[in-house]
């Protein structure tokens, strides 16, 4: 438990299965024996899964391009990640993306921060303009 909860928290950085074995305090291959066993898949699947799933989550909700997505769920080819998500998702990142709306139709932007950007620059609401000085 403490090893998926370890690959849940730093699913984006460059974990690796022996990493998740220290965490659980066993050798690399009775860690990857016992979370099979337990979880019905690898450690690598899991931690790959929770990657694709976070990738997903962020084509619904950004604007983000595919490349900064790939980066910030942890992996480091495009093409690898292309490939693992079209298996998980049957279809590319950017064609996944296609199917939902925009991220800007999700932005919530606080009022307090509308009204602050709206409001006039200048303020020249009932002043009488300045006199030459002559």
């Amino acid at each position: 438990m403490r090893a998926r909860d370890f690959a849940d928290a730093h699913y984006a950085e460059a974990v690796t299965v022996a990493d998740m074995a220290r965490q659980a305090g066993l050798s690399r291959g009775h860690f990857s024996e016992r979370f099979r066993a337990a979880f019905g898949e690898s450690p690598h699947q899991y931690l790959l899964s929770r990657r694709l799933e976070r990738a997903a989550n962020l084509l619904r909700t950004t604007d983000w391009s595919v490349a900064r997505i790939c980066t910030a769920v942890g992996l480091s080819s495009i093409g690898s990640f292309t490939t693992s998500f079209r298996r998980m998702y049957a279809a590319t990142p950017t064609e996944y993306r296609r199917t939902f709306p925009p991220a800007s139709a999700h932005a919530r932007v606080p009022l307090c921060m509308v009204k602050a950007y709206t409001r006039p620059k200048v303020r020249t609401f009932r002043e009488d303009p300045s006199e030459p000085v002559a």
